[in-house]
């Protein structure tokens, strides 16, 4: 049974800095597209960062880039998203999400049908 647990969410004022993880288990870890999407209430869900299992490339949508890096721990399957200089425009639900025996295709951040596996949630505030 795939599982994927999202953890490390919370509260922070806007300047400040969280760090997300996914454990996953029950699933090859190897050569697949892990992915943090997330969705504000009242907005459409979107994908905010990827990276391939198999060469640590990643992908970030604009408005995070340089604020966020997307991260793995093969040794503990896990997938770290660590949120620097946070904005309001942050809040949101995060999701981690995998798409197995797949390379991570930019469009995936616009596009996650493909993403079989979800985790829970972790609720990410930002204020001002």
């Amino acid at each position: 049974q795939v599982q994927l647990v999202e953890s490390g969410g919370g509260s922070v004022q806007a300047g400040g800095s969280l760090r997300l993880s996914c454990a996953a288990s029950g699933l090859t870890f190897d050569y697949a597209c892990m992915g943090w999407f997330r969705q504000a209430p009242g907005k459409e869900r979107e994908g905010v960062a990827t990276i391939y299992t198999d060469d640590s490339s990643t992908n970030y949508k604009d408005s995070v880039k340089g604020r966020f890096t997307i991260s793995q721990d093969i040794a503990k399957n896990t997938v770290y998203l660590q949120m620097d200089r946070l904005k309001p425009e942050d809040t949101a639900m995060y999701y981690c999400a995998a798409y197995v025996r797949s390379f991570c295709y930019n469009y995936f951040l616009r596009d996650w049908t493909d993403f079989t596996y979800w985790g829970q949630g972790t609720q990410v505030t930002v204020s001002p």
